[in-house]
């Protein structure tokens, strides 16, 4: 309204020099009382690692063929010209190595609709296929349970869900018997499944402890993840994956499962849920907390959930860490937890927080990287 209105109207001369009158001052007080939209904070947000996905898959639909007749000069009734629909493009998911979850992937994937055949014989054009990148090393079960696809190399494909065919024109159903068709075929419905895809080995190593017992701030400690750390149980929900880099270019994931309940292997809390990460690891650092007493005990009932929910999975290489030896009463406890173990596992003693020993829990846990190369992968698709 006032964009042009020349500048003495919103001005006053005093001693020579422009001075905003009181107009001025109450435009400039309006435009100002505007809500202004708040900066976000530029923290960077951990995101979790997603390593088992319900999908649901739906083929595109085929186009339908058409129902034309051509009429040309001289020639009024010069036959069916009606063209074919496209077919429905395909849901195919292809591994890839630039991938590392499967949070990317929508929940509902739908495949592109072939378009409708015209008139002079035109032919609908096919729909394009919908491919979703997965990691490598995924594999699919269907509501059976049954796998039904393993991509366990670089490029490797799967179509979860063709595409309908293209429903054909009355000019298809031209015969001696029938010079003049009006029939046409609608396009075929594309499939529609239900998926489960699953990652086969999800990290080299996978830190199993119940909540607080600090993996969380040992995970930040020995790579470059920041997962949420705060002073309540169950601070994390999700796996979190992090990456170890060593001097000679080697990387090792160690993977921050959520706490374990007492009664997992009977799914109490979500159980099952972060006993199936636990399964997908080649080796298992044992989270023990030296701020409590009879902190064996941990490990006694770690090992058994362990072993309830998969026989022999607490066999599998691994190492005891015995976090948060800065606090007064860890000395006592750790003597306690030595005692227990003796000589059937190894005990690395800790401090996430001041960073005591790591750099030794690093080394060691290259050792068991190296050692657990030699032996074969772990399949959990059996």
């Amino acid at each position: 309204m006032f964009a042009h209105r020349p500048v003495w109207l919103l001005c006053s001369v005093n001693k020579g020099k422009l001075v905003p009158n009181a107009f001025s001052v109450a435009l400039r007080s309006k435009s100002s009382s505007v809500k202004r939209v708040k900066l976000r904070s530029e923290k960077a947000q951990a995101r979790h690692f997603v390593d088992f996905k319900q999908v649901r898959v739906v083929g595109g639909s085929g186009g339908n063929g058409c129902s034309s007749f051509m009429s040309l000069f001289g020639n009024e009734w010069a036959g069916p010209d009606g063209g074919d629909g496209g077919h429905g493009g395909h849901v195919i998911f292809e591994a890839d190595t630039g991938v590392s979850s499967l949070s990317a992937v929508a929940s509902t994937l739908v495949g592109q609709n072939g378009e409708k055949g015209r008139s002079k014989h035109c032919t609908g054009k096919n729909a394009q296929h919908n491919i979703i990148k997965v990691p490598i090393g995924t594999f699919f079960r269907d509501a059976s349970s049954q796998v039904v696809a393993d991509l366990a190399k670089q490029k490797d494909f799967f179509i979860a869900a063709r595409g309908g065919a293209g429903g054909k024109g009355n000019y298809f159903f031209l015969s001696n018997e029938n010079r003049a068709p009006t029939t046409y075929e609608e396009g075929g419905v594309g499939e529609d499944r239900v998926l489960y895809a699953e990652l086969r080995v999800i990290a080299h190593f996978g830190m199993v402890g119940f909540p607080n017992a600090g993996k969380s701030s040992l995970l930040r400690a020995i790579s470059r993840a920041t997962p949420k750390v705060a002073s309540y149980p169950f601070t994390t929900l999700y796996p979190h994956l992090g990456i170890i880099e060593y001097d000679d270019y080697e990387q090792v994931a160690v993977a921050d499962i959520p706490g374990l309940l007492r009664g997992a292997h009977l799914n109490y809390g979500l159980g099952f849920s972060f006993l199936r990460h636990i399964e997908r690891c080649r080796n298992i650092l044992f989270v023990i907390d030296l701020s409590l007493d009879n902190s064996w005990e941990q490990l006694e009932d770690l090992r058994y959930e362990l072993d309830q929910y998969e026989a022999g999975l607490s066999n599998r290489p691994h190492v005891v860490v015995a976090n948060k030896i800065d606090l007064p009463m860890a000395e006592r406890n750790l003597k306690e937890l030595e005692k227990f173990v003796g000589d059937r596992s190894k005990i690395l003693p800790v401090s996430a927080k001041r960073k005591i020993n790591i750099d030794r829990l690093v080394s060691h846990i290259r050792d068991m990287h190296d050692n657990s190369l030699e032996s074969s992968p772990i399949s959990s698709a059996n």
